[in-house]
């Protein structure tokens, strides 16, 4: 008679995370792979019982276009000698390429407690956080009013720029009273990062891309998450970058003698915060309100 108790048998999964890097992937075997290796981990829970440890892949892909399962053919602008592929993640068009940061959340929701809803918002707000550390500790004047956020009615996460300063300007109708109006006092400047997942009986795949100094021209062939018009940032606009490899710790905060950022800095910086979101150790934020394009 099987054992219907095993899988309350099985000692606790670790919270540490395990991170695979790879480097100038092609799509299609990384796609494979990710698929194949989280095929895997189901046939282990569901046959054994067997907990694995959940994955972070840390990708930098060759140029290449992804269609998501919603994607439209007419979001395709123009075609190019680089290859668009067919995925089965969720969401439009988008372009992948060198220096851009994906990263493919290898994740069993059920284990950690995570709806679908959490974890994406668990990816906007990671981002979110280091991004907007990384524009504090590093960006020049120019920029210290820029800011990232994510959206209830778009996905990824966007920069917006402060306008305080022409609100005081802006007419009022007197019949309205002040106190019914609420400001936003800033505008959406474009899109920074575009997140994509895939559920599998509860197992998630396909993850996240924040453009840091990656060559924005190739989001011009195609209206980017199926989104005419999307204007697509990159950090590097808004901070100093470096692409060498900092001899400084990257676990170490920025310092203000030398506020430079690397490839390598945000990378362990993301890995870090979302470890840390997979432990419980930082909460879900309040979801931010609807807001127009």
């Amino acid at each position: 008679m099987p054992n219907t108790m095993q899988a309350l048998n099985t000692p606790p999964l670790n919270d540490a995370i395990i991170t695979k890097s790879i480097i100038a992937a092609d799509y299609v075997p990384t796609l494979d792979a990710m698929l194949s290796r989280t095929l895997a981990r189901i046939a282990l829970k569901k046959e054994q019982g067997l907990r694995t440890p959940d994955e972070l892949w840390i990708v930098d892909h060759n140029d290449v276009y992804t269609l998501g399962q919603a994607g439209k053919e007419e979001h395709i602008l123009q075609r190019t000698n680089t290859p668009i592929i067919k995925t089965d993640r969720g969401g439009q068009v988008t372009w992948h390429g060198h220096g851009q940061l994906v990263m493919y959340w290898l994740f069993d929701l059920d284990s950690i407690g995570w709806s679908v809803r959490n974890m994406v918002s668990h990816a906007e707000q990671a981002i979110e956080d280091v991004v907007n550390d990384c524009l504090k500790s590093t960006a020049s004047n120019d920029t210290i009013h820029i800011s990232a956020r994510a959206r209830r009615d778009a996905p990824g996460v966007y920069l917006y720029a402060d306008t305080a300063a022409e609100i005081d300007s802006a007419p009022i109708d007197s019949a309205t009273s002040t106190d019914e109006i609420e400001v936003d006092n800033t505008i959406m400047i474009g899109k920074i990062a575009s997140l994509g997942f895939k559920i599998k009986h509860g197992f998630s795949y396909h993850g996240i891309a924040i453009n840091l100094d990656c060559d924005l021209s190739a989001f011009n062939a195609i209206n980017p998450c199926g989104y005419a018009g999307m204007q697509m940032l990159r950090l590097a606009d808004f901070v100093n970058m470096n692409q060498a490899t900092n001899t400084q710790p990257n676990n170490l905060p920025l310092t203000d003698d030398k506020k430079t950022l690397t490839y390598e800095q945000f990378t362990q910086q993301l890995i870090d915060n979302i470890a840390q979101r997979h432990a419980g150790e930082i909460p879900l934020r309040e979801l931010a309100p609807k807001q127009d394009r």
